[in-house]
């Protein structure tokens, strides 16, 4: 009897455990057995870039400021030599040297113009000269022919009236052909004196441009202005300045001496992070050549325009990073990863991306107990998203869909109304943010018409002949 009672128990004990065996295993089957627990915490929104260092001030080592000059029509000037960059240098010290063969060429130029004025000039003056003495001459020949007839007509005081007349008439056109001589030796006079004067000012100009040019060829060597480290510079596109370069007279930089005391990372965000990027913001640094160290920085300017980086289709926005320690070990062109803390967020609930799924534009989690929870997202970074309703510190949710989904219950509906609010919400935030880059994308294409007309008029200006 009693051995009849026991294997009973142990029939009915088999039974029950089979059956936790099989409910186990069945929501093994359906859930994966991959959950994760919702956190509680502090929450951080990174923006991830590369950067590059750069001093934050430096010296400019540039060619001659003479080359602006409207005088000297050099438009670009290959580098020709180069110290090396990173040397370190004294205020003095030979730096680069510039291609002196185009210059050369112009001047011989300018030599033979002032040739060509000077001959100019003396034609201009010898024709003047000869000029002026022959009207000099008419005006004492018609002098001697006026006094000619007023003798005459003295003479005639006891001819008949006609020939006294007629005298007189002779008389009044000596008088009249010497006014008129005299009236047009005054305007050629005049007329002289302005070729002259013409002949005059475009030789000292020639000369003065061939004057200008020579005195620059001789700065052709440059110095280091100051003591310091030789910084290649770099172009708008991105390029180093080095041997073999151009400089011209919008752009003289052929290096920088930078100030190593204060260090800035600049870096580029794609358009779609740039929203979230402000001033003041706190980055953490790392310098790829230092993997020890780490570095704190602030953001201290976001460009408002976009641009294209060469051989890329992204925009890209301009970022800049002050570090806010001093390090003797760092230099420019070092690259620097960069993570900016474009939010942070305390004591808030949050779960892996992966834990979110959406259907018609309702997010929801899988929870563990079998129910389809709706939840209200928050802010997010590349890994987790803030719960701002529905899920609680402590939840166990799968990070996976289940294969047989229909088996859970929908919860948090009373949560879609919310989730519509903040959907219109942020859509009226994404259109302002494109109006605005749009507005100012049109005040800075203004900007640069503006620079290109005020360029082409300066060009235009230069071209004019009385400025050459």
């Amino acid at each position: 009897m009693k051995k009849n009672n026991i294997i009973a128990l142990s029939i009915v004990s088999l039974v029950v455990l089979g059956i936790i065996i099989y409910a186990v295993a069945g929501e093994a089957e359906h859930t994966g057995l991959m959950e994760v627990e919702a956190k509680n915490g502090r929450f951080e929104i990174l923006v991830t870039t590369t950067g590059e260092l750069q001093a934050e001030n430096f010296e400019v080592i540039q060619g001659p400021i003479e080359l602006r000059s409207r005088n000297i029509r050099i438009q670009n000037v290959r580098i020709q030599d180069l110290v090396p960059e990173g040397t370190v240098v004294s205020e003095g010290d030979w730096v680069a040297t510039l291609d002196r063969s185009e210059a050369d060429n112009t001047l011989k130029d300018m030599e033979d113009a002032v040739q060509r004025e000077e001959a100019a000039f003396m034609k201009t003056q010898l024709d003047t000269t000869l000029t002026m003495s022959s009207l000099r001459d008419e005006l004492i020949n018609l002098e001697f022919a006026l006094e000619e007839r007023r003798l005459t007509l003295e003479q005639s005081k006891y001819e008949p009236p006609a020939t006294i007349r007629q005298a007189e008439i002779n008389l009044e056109r000596a008088e009249r052909n010497l006014e008129q001589a005299k009236q047009n030796y005054e305007l050629r006079h005049q007329q002289a004196l302005e070729n002259m004067t013409e002949a005059r000012l475009s030789l000292e100009r020639q000369r003065r441009r061939y004057v200008e040019l020579r005195d620059v060829l001789d700065k052709f060597t440059i110095t280091a202005p100051s003591d310091g480290m030789v910084i290649y510079h770099r172009e708008w596109g991105g390029q180093k300045r080095t041997v073999g370069s151009y400089i011209n007279p919008r752009d003289l930089t052929v290096a920088t001496l930078p100030d190593l005391s204060s260090m800035i990372s600049r870096t580029y965000v794609n358009e779609i992070d740039i929203s979230k990027v402000r001033v003041g913001q706190p980055v953490r640094i790392g310098v790829d050549a230092f993997p020890g160290q780490s570095y704190t920085g602030e953001v201290t300017q976001v460009a408002n325009v976009g641009q294209q980086l060469p051989n890329t289709d992204a925009r890209v926005f301009e970022v800049t990073i002050r570090l806010n320690e001093n390090d003797d070990i760092l230099r420019p062109a070092m690259t620097t990863s960069n993570i900016v803390v474009t939010n942070s967020f305390e004591n808030v609930t949050y779960l892996p991306l992966e834990t979110i799924h959406i259907a018609d534009s309702i997010p929801y989690v899988y929870k563990r107990g079998g129910t389809r929870q709706i939840v209200v997202l928050g802010e997010s970074n590349d890994n987790n998203v803030i719960i701002d309703h529905g899920i609680e510190p402590g939840d166990r949710v799968y990070l996976s869909a289940p294969s047989d989904p229909e088996r859970f219950r929908l919860e948090g509906e009373e949560l879609i109304d919310i989730i519509a609010e903040r959907l219109e919400e942020r859509r009226r935030e994404e259109q302002e943010r494109r109006e605005r880059r749009e507005e100012e994308r049109a005040r800075q294409e203004q900007r640069l018409e503006r620079m290109r007309q005020m360029r082409t008029e300066t060009e235009r200006t230069d071209e004019r002949p009385d400025n050459r």
